[in-house]
């Protein structure tokens, strides 16, 4: 009996243990069932979707950049593509062996580590940064039959920016630049639109054209959509979106002229600025020194970082939107033209100068302590008295001076289409009271006034400021703002889009006024300080040459040049227009600490009005008499510009 018990018992726990494991194994059929019903109904759009992304993979397609040509269409920046060598740090063991065991296949110089450690610096470390560029098609082969033993390094085809006259024009034309972390994180305030325009993108327009017009030359970015093994090789193309060129850009700027200024101002430093006053089309736009913008294409070593940057002469600097200097005599004509339209003085108001004029007890000198006589308005300009301004600015007084100067654009920003201008300073007694912060210095004084009439005191402007303000003058009181792209292309279509000016402005100057300005104008071409220079010219322009002060002068003190630094020295500075009768180009220019504005800006001045006016170009002699200030006149027989080489030579 009771072994039946036991075996009844046992037959008990078992039925027991079947319907657990029964029970079991039925939660776990249902949990299954419950999980494929979820993955497979429930989820399954965004399976599938993720399902398709492990097959594929979407790739960014960069456009071609637009060119960018001048208005005779020479071609000042283009495009090439090439082949790179490119490093992911964070996917490599040791950056600097990888690098070493490259160059055992292809040449890699000092100059490209450099290259490559500032590149790094400036990205993150799952970005791909370049080592090696412009790799032959050797150099290719050689690399890619090892490529296995590099995980983190390939070779890509790269779209590269030319700018095939090197440093001529380059602070109009601007480079393009490896997007910084800087410029990452304003972009990310972008509207999502514009920031995936810029996927795969690793470059952007740093200054000039290629910055002010980044949008239109950038063009507009494609899509790839490949088929990727599970080792993410791509297997084959399943579907694409062209990318769209970006547009080309017609610039106003004739480079042969741009390149005739830049040559005649040799090693010095300075800027000019040429208009057409009808329009205001900016025809040569000149900052000397200039830098090569190729240097930044593939993005630029440490060691020539620093030598643009810390250089005394500052060739970065764009001296003709940014550089700041104060008007001298330049300046005069337009206080003349606010005493006629003030109604201070009539044209045949006479001022005697006697060489000086006191005001406060405080001397202010003329040219040399040589007093001019009895000056009238006309006078007071071609033969460039400082007593007639003196006196004319302590009668205008300072706040005068500031609401007639600023409506021409002195200390305003002109509207031109680069990016970067700066106002420079056209003072008031507002302007004084916002700028400084101790009391006694908030308050205008009156003998801070004199100064002001003959370009000196507070008084900076930059070239573009003055060029400006002489077109409006040559134009009759008419004034444009200055623009330098004349026209956009499309890649596609071919269309071209004419970019509008913007609106004009009329000063409502007085017919009379202007005359009288012009007429005076032109006669210190004639009789006056640049007479020399423009000896023999078969036409005739206006002009006012300046000489400014660098650094202030004691009151009891003369000027020495010879005493002072180089860059203490006084600048040389012309204002001009012509033909006299109907200008159609007018210009201002400044040599930086050269001294007097008859012998180093004025013959600046003429060979540009010979090459525009009459196609003639400088002898090599002139050339080499311009640059240190020996050419009063044109000296040896003229070229024609049609037979002037181009493109020049390196």
């Amino acid at each position: 009996m009771t072994a039946l018990r036991n075996v009844e018992l046992e037959l008990v726990r078992f039925r027991h243990r079947t319907l657990m494991v029964l029970a079991a194994l039925s939660a776990c059929f249902f949990i299954l069932l419950a999980r494929l019903v979820y993955l497979q109904v429930l989820q399954h759009e965004q399976l599938s979707q993720q399902a398709e992304n492990n097959r594929t993979a979407i790739v960014p397609v960069v456009p071609n950049r637009g060119q960018i040509l001048d208005r005779n269409g020479i071609v000042l920046a283009s495009n090439y593509s090439a082949y790179t060598l490119e490093i992911t740090p964070a996917r490599v063991a040791s950056v600097e062996q990888t690098i070493d065991d490259l160059a055992q296949i292809v040449e890699i110089t000092p100059r490209d580590r450099r290259r490559f450690k500032k590149l790094r610096e400036e990205s993150k470390s799952f970005d791909s940064v370049s080592i090696r560029s412009r790799l032959s098609d050797e150099e290719v082969a050689r690399v890619a039959a090892q490529l296995y033993r590099f995980p983190g390094v390939a070779i890509k085809a790269r779209l590269f920016r030319s700018y095939p006259y090197g440093e001529l024009a380059s602070h109009v034309i601007g480079y393009i630049g490896r997007i910084n972390q800087a410029e990452k994180r304003v972009m990310e305030d972008w509207p999502e639109e514009d920031q995936g325009n810029y996927r795969g993108t690793d470059y952007i327009g740093k200054l000039g054209i290629e910055q002010s017009y980044e949008k239109n030359l950038h063009g507009i970015t494609g899509v790839e959509r490949l088929e990727t093994s599970a080792g993410g090789r791509a297997v084959r193309k399943l579907a694409s979106s062209p990318s769209t060129p970006g547009d080309s850009v017609t610039l106003s700027i004739d480079i042969k002229f741009q390149h005739l200024i830049e040559t005649l101002f040799g090693a010095r430093r300075g800027a000019l600025v040429a208009l057409n006053p009808k329009t205001g089309e900016v025809l040569a736009l000149v900052s000397k020194p200039t830098f090569d913008p190729n240097l930044f294409v593939e993005g630029i070593d440490a060691d020539s970082w620093k030598e643009l940057n810390e250089s005394i002469n500052k060739p970065l600097l764009n001296r003709a939107l940014r550089g700041t200097y104060p008007p001298g005599s330049t300046y005069k004509p337009f206080m003349a033209m606010a005493a006629l339209q003030s109604g201070k003085r009539s044209p045949s108001a006479i001022i005697n100068d006697a060489g000086s004029w006191t005001y406060g007890g405080h001397v202010f000198r003329s040219h040399g302590d040589t007093g001019l006589g009895p000056v009238d308005m006309y006078r007071s300009i071609v033969k460039s008295s400082n007593v007639y301004y003196y006196s004319l600015a302590n009668e205008l007084g300072v706040d005068a001076i500031h609401d007639f100067m600023a409506p021409l654009g002195f200390g305003q920003l002109t509207g031109i289409d680069l990016l970067g201008e700066v106002r420079g300073v056209l003072p008031s007694q507002a302007w004084k009271r916002n700028t400084y912060k101790r009391p006694e210095q908030k308050k205008w004084y009156g003998g801070e006034t004199i100064s002001l009439g003959i370009g000196q005191g507070y008084n900076t402007f930059t070239m573009l400021q003055m060029a400006s303000a002489t077109a409006t003058l040559a134009n009759g009181g008419i004034k444009h703002a200055p623009q330098v792209v004349l026209s956009r292309q499309d890649a596609l279509n071919h269309t071209i889009q004419v970019v509008p000016a913007k609106p004009t402005q009329d000063l409502g100057f007085r017919p009379d006024h202007v005359a009288v300005i012009r007429r005076a104008l032109v006669g210190v071409t004639q009789e006056g300080t640049s007479a020399r220079v423009f000896a023999g010219a078969p036409y005739l322009s206006g002009g006012k040459t300046g000489t400014a002060q660098a650094v202030t002068i004691g009151q009891k003190d003369k000027y020495n040049a010879a005493k002072m630094e180089e860059h203490q020295r006084d600048h040389a500075l012309y204002m001009a227009f012509a033909p006299a009768e109907d200008p159609t180009i007018v210009l201002a220019v400044v040599v930086e600490n050269a001294g007097f504005g008859a012998e180093h800006a004025a013959p600046i001045a003429r060979r540009a009005f010979d090459y525009w006016l009459l196609g003639q170009y400088p002898s090599e002699e002139d050339i080499a008499a311009v640059r240190v200030g020996r050419a009063a006149a044109p000296i040896g027989k003229p070229r024609r510009v049609q037979d002037i080489a181009w493109p020049p030579a390196k």
